[in-house]
């Protein structure tokens, strides 16, 4: 090590840590014990659910190891944090439920099996709302992840940092990890980010394998990364992404260099602002932030277009009828059988053997969930429910193709709100779902979208833009992520307590 100390390691991005190991300012491992410390101390925080040192410390010496035959990888020298949804062969996978309590998976997911040949090493395995339901990481079973933020002030309430990623999020913004997985459902890469003032890509459905990731809704799930900067992002994306057999619904494409092809420019690009995200009521910050937002894109040299999503108001009522549908169908095989939690009452049956098991193995919000997915596929209500939100999601998708005639990229708020204490929304799921309503869309249509810090509201805590794109146009979405981050100047980052 030469030009940086110990102390300053867990600092640097994605890309100041493979350069700088590249460069041989520091050795991998020196850059995996800093974070392995950095963990170990934050445990305040909850963010992981199993800590896997000896991994990401592997990991580090085949970097070492490379480095010096002259062989290294993408992320060579990089550790990560890995969302408890994706299996990793050997180590507990639990999706933050007492029904996978437990469960050693011996196969690798797709997402998690890329980055490791690309070098990565894993920190541990990261908290999550259960099986990925939920907007403020409230409903783990392996409890509460806090963000590392406070508001200013002296309030001293434990915050959310989002959900269902939290523990992702607040990890990368307490610098536990540079980068990490996430999972993007409903918005649950995107409002976390905001919420804790990183950055996070939801890339277009089928970029990156579902193949391992412990299923919700198959049809909206898709993997993404969660980092600082936009950059990370790219290079996080670029190792995520490829064509899987094992999908079906894997994307056969080429993966782009995201990262060698960023460029803030936006000068003959159009920015759509939908006028339907101008509800009534916004919250001021809000407002101030997009209002900035659409300045920093008319000083990139973007033209700004006003446009129309007239379908954005049925989003959350169609993907609350849409997502339950398909978890209540994916969640049926918790039984009790084959793999995960069993509970046999002494002289019961197979009936009360899956009773017994799911109400045990699954929280309220999952069995709530499942109800609701249960009732809208059920005879007589299919047609009434499901059917017709499935129609509905077909109208939002072609209200983006209409608006893509009119502009290239769109920039909207990320959500509603900033971070809200610890148990404020948890009595009223109403008012939790709600933290959904600007990035259900861009999920239900299959769109990229992304989320990148745009400023602190009056209580100093992280406000979101998000930036949605054309299919395939992940280098667009990040491009003008990249525009935003350079004029914002955001650098702030929460004062450890913890």
């Amino acid at each position: 090590m030469t030009s940086i100390t110990v102390s300053d390691l867990t600092n640097l991005t994605v890309a100041q840590i493979r350069d700088g190991h590249r460069a041989g300012d520091f050795s991998a491992v020196d850059v995996a014990e800093a974070f392995v410390a950095a963990v170990d101390a934050a445990d305040a925080l909850n963010a992981f659910i199993v800590k896997t040192p000896e991994h990401a410390l592997a990991a580090a010496k085949q970097a070492d190891a490379d480095r010096a035959a002259g062989s290294l990888k993408p992320l060579s020298g990089v550790p990560i944090g890995m969302k408890d949804l994706f299996a990793t062969k050997g180590v507990q996978t639990t999706a933050a439920s007492h029904m996978l309590e437990g469960f050693v998976p011996q196969y690798e997911s797709s997402v998690s099996q890329r980055l490791w040949d690309a070098g990565a090493g894993m920190l541990g395995k990261l908290n999550l709302d259960q099986f990925a339901m939920g907007s403020s990481n409230e409903t783990s079973y392996f409890g509460n992840v806090i963000s590392p933020w406070k508001r200013k002030g002296g309030d001293n309430a434990a915050l959310a940092p989002g959900g269902s990623s939290g523990g992702s999020s607040s990890a990368i913004a307490a610098r536990l990890c540079p980068a990490a997985t996430g999972t993007d459902t409903g918005g649950s890469i995107r409002q976390p980010a905001a919420f804790t003032g990183i950055s996070g890509i939801k890339p277009t459905y089928g970029r990156c394998s579902r193949w391992g990731i412990v299923a919700f809704a198959s049809s909206l799930d898709q993997a993404g990364p969660m980092a600082r900067d936009v950059r990370d992002c790219a290079i996080m994306l670029e190792a995520m992404s490829g064509f899987d057999p094992k999908d079906a619904t894997s994307l056969d494409l080429p993966v782009p260099q995201w990262e060698a092809g960023l460029n803030a420019d936006m000068r003959g690009k159009r920015v759509g602002v939908p006028r339907e995200y101008r509800v009534d009521g916004i919250d001021a910050d809000i407002a101030r932030v997009w209002d900035e937002g659409i300045r920093w894109m008319k000083d990139a040299g973007a033209e700004i277009v006003d446009i129309s999503l007239p379908h954005t108001k049925y989003a959350l009522p169609t993907y609350y009828i849409i997502a339950p549908a398909e978890a209540s169908s994916n969640l049926a095989r918790y039984d009790g059988v084959r793999y995960g939690l069993r509970d046999l009452p002494e002289g019961s049956g197979l009936q009360d053997m899956y009773a017994a098991t799911r109400a045990a193995g699954f929280g309220p919000e999952v069995k709530r969930r499942i109800m609701i997915g249960t009732y809208v596929l059920s005879a007589g209500f299919y047609d009434a429910y499901y059917t017709q939100a499935q129609k509905v999601r077909t109208l939002i998708a072609r209200d983006f193709e209409a608006a893509w005639a009119h502009c290239d990229v769109i920039l909207t708020p990320t959500a509603p709100s900033a971070a809200f204490a610890l148990g404020d929304k948890s009595a009223d799921p109403l008012a939790m779902y709600l933290n959904d309503v600007f990035a259900v869309p861009a999920s239900l249509a299959g769109l990229p979208a992304m989320s990148v810090p745009g400023g602190l509201d009056r209580d100093g805590l992280p406000l979101g833009l998000q930036i949605i794109g054309k299919a395939f146009d992940e280098q667009g979405v990040l491009n003008a992520g990249l525009a935003i981050e350079q004029r914002s100047g955001f650098a702030a980052r929460p004062d450890k307590w913890w």
